[in-house]
């Protein structure tokens, strides 16, 4: 018998998951609109000594998904490295069905829904290079967890939306319109085979694996689409299976209330600031004038010899990213939990004129290329 290739396979690291692989490995199981024979599932055990394996060789013979099994022993096993060597195997499987060959990453304690990979597939049909989606706690776990923790959550949300909003306004991707959101979560990811080996694959680093690997793709000029339709259920628990993940995080909030919100979350003044900063150095890139020019650099107190690396960067991506790790204007400031509720409102007046002029925008089109080069201005007076 020939050997079996599908053109998307799901790859998810697992570690002492012996209370909910099955109910993964089940929902995953349920997918709908997938072609008989096109999906895999490669599955990384790393440490188990609960039982999963077992449970998950016993579940083999009832799964209609083909499944490729690895199970190492390894101390110095963490979240990054055990996704990527599961992603990396899913690169494999795939092998000659490269082009439009696409990985997809849950975790182990999640449940996809039964369109999740014809959602994904979609959005990668649409341009994307990959699919960033949403999660959402299992309502019976989320139930025992304190009401502050859900309240701090709903404000968050409120303003991270709000933000996005502006953002996708102001430094509109038309590759990720709104409605989007700006979630990044291995328990899903989508991405085409061709793009995560053309950035080197999933960072083996011990937090923050998945952010990484968005921003990779993002500095490389791949287009990520952060769909709000691709949406999966994750658990609630307080003890996780790698360290920084979401039951660290629930974890923390329960016991300091008052810690910081993620990094993005910050005052609607310095969030446009940022917002408008990027617009205006990915303009002078594409016309060529970050090299021309350093009006940008000193505006942004970025010194001559960065200034020069920055402009000599080959993607706009890259020059963006690297302007915000050096310019101390573009420094991040988090919200506390209880600056949240005012900062929303402000947010909200904020976001009426920002529709208005961003549409107006819209409807008038953009400037032709040649009058917006040859109008340059040496030195600007803002982003």
């Amino acid at each position: 018998m020939p050997p079996h290739f599908p053109d998307t396979v799901i790859a998810i690291p697992v570690r002492n998951e012996a209370e909910r692989i099955e109910a993964c490995l089940r929902a995953i199981d349920a997918q709908t609109d997938v072609a008989p024979g096109s999906l895999g599932l490669v599955l990384f055990l790393n440490n188990c000594t609960d039982g999963t394996q077992a449970i998950v060789e016993a579940l083999r013979p009832t799964l209609s998904v083909p499944m490729r099994v690895t199970h190492v022993e390894f101390a110095e096993a963490q979240a990054g490295w055990a996704r990527r060597e599961a992603m990396n195997a899913a690169v494999e499987w795939i092998g000659p069905v490269a082009a439009g060959g696409t990985i997809l990453s849950t975790d182990a304690d999640s449940r996809v829904p039964p369109d999740w990979v014809a959602r994904n597939r979609a959005a990668l049909r649409a341009g994307a290079d990959a699919v960033a989606g949403r999660i959402e706690l299992d309502a019976g776990e989320a139930a025992l967890l304190p009401p502050s923790l859900h309240e701090r959550g709903r404000l968050e949300d409120a303003y991270s939306a709000v933000l996005t909003e502006i953002e996708a306004r102001l430094d509109p991707d038309p590759y990720d319109p709104w409605p989007c959101h700006r979630t990044t979560i291995g328990a899903t990811l989508a991405v085409t085979r061709d793009a995560y080996v053309a950035v080197g694959g999933m960072p083996a680093i011990a937090l923050g694996e998945d952010g990484a690997f968005v921003a990779a793709l993002l500095r490389q000029g791949f287009h990520v689409r952060h769909d709000p339709n691709v949406v999966v259920t994750v658990s609630g628990r307080l003890v996780g299976r790698a360290p920084g993940g979401v039951a660290d995080t629930i974890r923390a909030r329960c016991e300091k209330p008052d810690s910081l919100c993620d990094a993005r979350l910050e005052a609607v003044p310095r969030a446009v600031f940022r917002y408008l900063c990027r617009r205006r150095l990915r303009r002078l890139h594409a016309e060529g004038r970050l090299a021309v020019t350093r009006g940008w650099a000193r505006f942004l107190k970025i010194p001559e010899s960065d200034a020069a690396r920055i402009a000599a960067l080959p993607l706009p991506g890259l020059a963006v990213a690297e302007a915000e790790r050096v310019s101390p204007r573009l420094v991040y400031r988090p919200l506390g939990p209880f600056e949240l509720a005012r900062h929303i409102r402000f947010a909200a007046m904020a976001l009426v004129p920002i529709r208005a002029l961003t549409g107006l925008a819209n409807r008038r089109g953009p400037a032709p290329t040649q009058r917006r080069v040859a109008a340059k201005r040496e030195v600007p007076t803002g982003p």
